[in-house]
């Protein structure tokens, strides 16, 4: 991770991201939302739903390269490299943080 110096909850999810969906979904708090390709996914069960989901259509890794704050969001670019159409892309992963887990995620290119 190049020595980003990650906040703890954004790190939790990185690494989380390839230890499975529940892991990913403990990552959030008990009303986090994930957006993605155009979906909102809220709560535990539809943020463990949705990661098993692009689990089972694609295999990738994510390597973030680049951090930015704004109060408590956070903006991580990570080089995601896998099975899917368009492989290597730089997304851009913004976290909203509370209480030492994520509240929000929206990932977009």
């Amino acid at each position: 991770m190049k020595d980003l110096n990650l906040p703890e909850p954004i790190a939790a999810y990185f690494h989380a991201d390839s230890q499975g969906a529940a892991a990913v979904a403990r990552c959030f708090t008990r009303d986090g939302v994930v957006l993605d390709e155009g979906h909102t996914h809220a709560g535990p069960a539809a943020i463990e739903a949705w990661k098993t989901d692009a689990s089972a259509r694609y295999s990738y890794t994510a390597t973030p390269h680049a951090l930015e704050q704004h109060g408590r969001s956070y903006l991580v670019t990570s080089t995601v490299a896998g099975n899917f159409p368009g492989s290597p892309l730089d997304l851009r992963y913004a976290f909203t943080l509370e209480r030492g887990k994520i509240a929000r995620l929206e990932i977009g290119a």
